[in-house]
């Protein structure tokens, strides 16, 4: 089985920048969401991201016009019947997650592939929701999808390497580089990235130094493009609590894995970081 025909599930910030990233290696993709407004919004977002690609001489109008055209919408998960692989990009609530990869597991061809883009939710769980969890696999892809390179690809414990090898060639074909590990609390990108974050954010409620020290001496020192707390900032820190309490969880409780009191509060009081104006900086 060969994959030509892709369905995304979320037309939000990362559904539309897989489907984009799948169009341009030439998959014909339908790209899925609840409202007809939300598949407006992720098609302008793609065109607006192709344009850009275009005026910066990386891809010709015409190249893009192509993978545009190699795009339809739906509000209907039936529309993912015919496809060889469904990436789901939904929000990051276990429920939802499984819930969708049951019906899936209905809708879907028996030799379809799904695949979550979870960051965090366990692929052996979404896997239990379905009746071919050899045919279920994680396909973490980076954001901005369209620029960073990597997919994170997580098997669970009877994904077949037969799915893996397919997905890590479709992976290929979309210029990505494609990584896998084995499913675990945070695979390997949040499990060693949010720890590192939340520790940042330890030392800055410990008054060890202030959020500019704190990340200038992370950039200068360890060659990170970005400082840790403005990396937070990026996530959201709602996103990095979650993730924190699946590592926290899934580790038994480990008290390393404890977020900080500051991150918390922080949250509670509705300071996500660049989505509420207000995080670690200010953002107007």
């Amino acid at each position: 089985m060969g994959i030509e025909r892709i369905a995304v599930l979320g037309a939000g910030q990362m559904g539309n920048g897989i489907a984009q990233v799948a169009a341009c290696a030439g998959y014909q993709v339908v790209m899925i969401d609840i409202k007809q407004d939300y598949l407006d919004n992720g098609l302008a977002a793609i065109e607006n991201s192709l344009s850009r690609v275009v005026k910066k001489e990386r891809m010709t109008q015409e190249q893009a016009d192509q993978a545009i055209s190699l795009i339809s919408t739906s509000t209907e998960k039936t529309s993912a019947a015919d496809a060889d692989l469904v990436v789901e990009a939904i929000p990051e609530i276990p429920e939802l997650k499984f819930s969708t990869f049951a019906e899936l597991d209905t809708i879907c061809k028996p030799e379809a592939i799904l695949a979550s883009n979870t960051s965090s939710i366990s692929i052996n769980a979404i896997a239990d929701a379905t009746s071919r969890p050899d045919r279920v696999i994680g396909m973490h892809f980076m954001n901005p999808v369209p620029v960073m390179k990597l997919v994170e690809i997580i098997n669970g414990k009877e994904t077949s390497s037969d799915v893996t090898e397919l997905v890590v060639k479709a992976s290929e074909q979309m210029g990505k580089v494609p990584l896998a590990c084995n499913d675990s609390p945070g695979f390997v990108s949040n499990r060693i990235l949010c720890p590192m974050i939340n520790e940042a954010i330890l030392a800055l409620e410990e008054g060890v130094a202030e959020p500019d020290a704190i990340d200038g001496i992370m950039k200068l020192g360890m060659n990170h493009p970005i400082g840790p707390l403005a990396l937070a900032d990026l996530i959201g820190l709602d996103t990095i609590l979650h993730i924190m309490n699946v590592l926290h969880e899934g580790f038994d409780g480990d008290p390393k894995y404890a977020p900080s009191d500051l991150l918390q509060k922080m949250v509670s009081d509705g300071k996500l970081g660049r989505k509420s104006g207000e995080g670690f900086y200010s953002y107007s």
